[in-house]
């Protein structure tokens, strides 16, 4: 039987904390270029605050520049409140929008300036915006594997969340371990446990790790019953919100690898994916 998975490409994620700005020309040329590899996804950019994330406030400039996938890529942005969402669904080449839900009040409030309580109230009016313009929601359960802060988290804690996120609508829940603390162990633990108990969900994750840890991460994610994988070309990446020491995501490159060897179809032009690399190298001048 043909194994599959959803890849989600990050660019934005990548971009995000980058230290100086890059323009948007640059960022044009090689999101086009990723649209030619086969993603599932590709998270491209989001709709906040330019005071807060300055290098995402051209987003949709860039989308005016992108070239039509032929390959049935679709496009992923965050936003963090109603206005952003408001701008996000008038955008005709935005499918998805992703929303970032912490159960660590903490990050939420440092993320989002909102509550986890009233985030959730945001979420209604999010859901309906995305269902009156033919949008779909990702929730992003940041902090999904524990939190650096001492907030309260348990199994329990993030099933309960889940669970009131569910009754928004939501059907696309992904796990973010974001800041990249979670053991393998706690991988495979919290991403089976989550798959048993809400069998209703497209479940993904988003883990932030150290290179030497990408293949453990993922034979965990994967044995749990992930469905959904977010990567990034070159392992870069991180929430510039999370104010801690980032770890990067995990490298694209790394991930074909690891679901190539393990019997998994991605169904990815490699040709265009070597050159989304080299444009990668020119664009963050590693």
């Amino acid at each position: 039987m043909k194994k599959t998975i959803q890849l989600i490409e990050c660019p934005r994620d990548a971009m995000q904390g980058w230290k100086t700005m890059i323009p948007t020309e640059r960022k044009i040329r090689y999101i086009n270029a990723l649209m030619h590899v086969g993603f599932h996804t590709i998270d491209v950019g989001s709709f906040v605050s330019p005071k807060m994330i300055p290098q995402m406030a051209d987003t949709s400039e860039v989308l005016k520049g992108l070239e039509a996938s032929t390959r049935g890529t679709k496009l992923l942005a965050i936003i963090a409140n109603l206005r952003g969402a408001q701008d996000a669904v008038q955008q005709e080449r935005i499918h998805y929008l992703g929303f970032p839900f912490s159960v660590s009040e903490t990050f939420q409030v440092r993320n989002t300036n909102s509550t986890p309580d009233r985030s959730l109230e945001l979420l209604h009016e999010i859901q309906q915006l995305c269902a009156l313009h033919g949008k779909e929601l990702v929730v992003y359960m940041s902090m999904g594997f524990g939190n650096p802060y001492g907030d309260p988290y348990s199994m329990e804690l993030l099933a309960n969340w889940i669970e009131r996120v569910q009754l928004t609508g939501v059907r696309i829940i992904s796990l973010a371990d974001t800041v990249g603390i979670a053991t393998p162990e706690l991988v495979g633990q919290v991403v089976g446990g989550v798959a048993q108990r809400f069998t209703n969900c497209t479940l993904g994750v988003h883990l932030h790790c150290r290179p030497d840890l990408l293949a453990e991460k993922l034979e965990a994610a994967l044995a749990g019953g992930a469905e959904r994988l977010d990567g990034a070309i070159g392992g870069i990446g991180g929430c510039p919100m999370a104010d801690d020491e980032l770890v990067g995501n995990m490298d694209t490159r790394g991930v074909i690898a690891y679901l190539e060897a393990h019997g998994y179809e991605t169904e990815l032009d490699m040709a265009a994916f070597a050159t989304a690399e080299k444009i990668a190298a020119e664009t963050f001048n590693y």
